[in-house]
């Protein structure tokens, strides 16, 4: 979110940490990303994915522990979540330049290896503060994860402590779950009767 966007929320009576909210459109954004590992240069943008579904999650910070195991699994489910018309866009506060040594390095040496979605910049901090997940005192951003519908609308969020990892397999029955158009009780799966 630009500085700009930041000061018409502030004049509408809202901070950009709520401005978030589920069943209402999410927060735009614009980041650069790993799209093009060899320049650097290309965004990604919410606008970008109107049309489908996208999980927007955050990490606190590259080169950390819990963080990779995030990564890796979503990159190794990526193909899942396309079949289901989804695509993925990971962020942190570090600099695209990070997330590219971060890429080049081998898995079995602290890197993550090649990751199969973009991996976005929110170096300024706009993005995280606009969904509300940026930890002031550390300055990275929370473990937030976001599912946004084909109309741009915030239709999940899940925000954990920075030690505790999100689970894939949940992210997709999540997803499959506000696919289905029903009523789905707990612990409901794909094939089972909604409400």
């Amino acid at each position: 979110m630009s500085t700009t966007e930041n000061t018409l929320l502030l004049e509408k009576g809202q901070t950009p940490a709520s401005a978030a909210k589920i069943g209402r459109p999410a927060p735009s954004f614009r980041m650069l990303s790993t799209r093009n590992m060899e320049t650097l240069e290309e965004t990604v943008a919410l606008e970008d994915y109107r049309g489908r579904w996208l999980i927007l999650f955050f990490w606190p910070f590259d080169f950390t522990f819990v963080c990779p195991t995030e990564i890796m699994a979503f990159s190794d489910a990526y193909e899942q979540f396309r079949e289901l018309d989804c695509e993925i866009v990971g962020a942190s506060v570090d600099s695209v330049h990070t997330h590219r040594a971060w890429t080049k390095a081998p898995r079995d040496q602290g890197g993550i290896g090649e990751i199969k979605y973009p991996m976005a910049s929110d170096i300024h901090k706009e993005t995280a503060e606009a969904y509300g997940i940026l930890d002031e005192e550390s300055g990275a951003a929370h473990r937030g994860l976001f599912i946004i519908d084909p109309e741009g609308i915030l239709r999940y969020q899940v925000v954990t402590d920075m030690n505790v990892g999100r689970s894939v397999d949940e992210t997709l029955r999540i997803l499959q779950a506000l696919q289905a158009g029903g009523l789905c009780p707990a612990n409901w799966r794909p094939g089972q009767k909604t409400l």
